[in-house]
């Protein structure tokens, strides 16, 4: 369980880390670290340490909890009380922020003829 739980960390730091814009070698040197650890990390080859994973939530800015969202294992006590999933709006606000000005148009106009959506789900 323990290679799992490496693995699925280190692609949740990549995936923050990417969403960020910083390359390895900035994460790197915020939490004292060398790249190659923060490549070990990602790989999911060396576990990441309950300090080192307070200091990348630090860094990062997001909640512990992100790191452990979408695994098998974790269950939130919040998520039985709430139905509604955590979203990484940073990451979705810097996708659309890449888009052409066309395509963000088309996008809006998607989203503008579902507005409910929230019925369907």
């Amino acid at each position: 369980m323990s290679a799992q739980l490496n693995q699925h960390l280190g692609k949740k730091l990549r995936l923050r880390r990417t969403s960020l814009g910083l390359t390895q070698t900035q994460v790197a040197k915020a939490i004292n670290v060398t790249f190659q650890q923060i490549q070990k990390y990602e790989k999911g080859t060396n576990g990441v340490s309950s300090a080192r994973l307070l200091q990348l939530s630090s860094f990062l800015k997001v909640p512990i909890k992100y790191f452990f969202e979408d695994y098998q294992d974790f269950t939130s006590s919040n998520e039985e009380n709430s139905s509604s999933k955590d979203v990484n709006y940073s990451f979705l606000l810097r996708i659309f922020s890449d888009l052409e000005p066309q395509q963000k148009e088309k996008l809006l106009e998607v989203l503008g003829e579902h507005k409910n959506i929230k019925k369907a789900i």
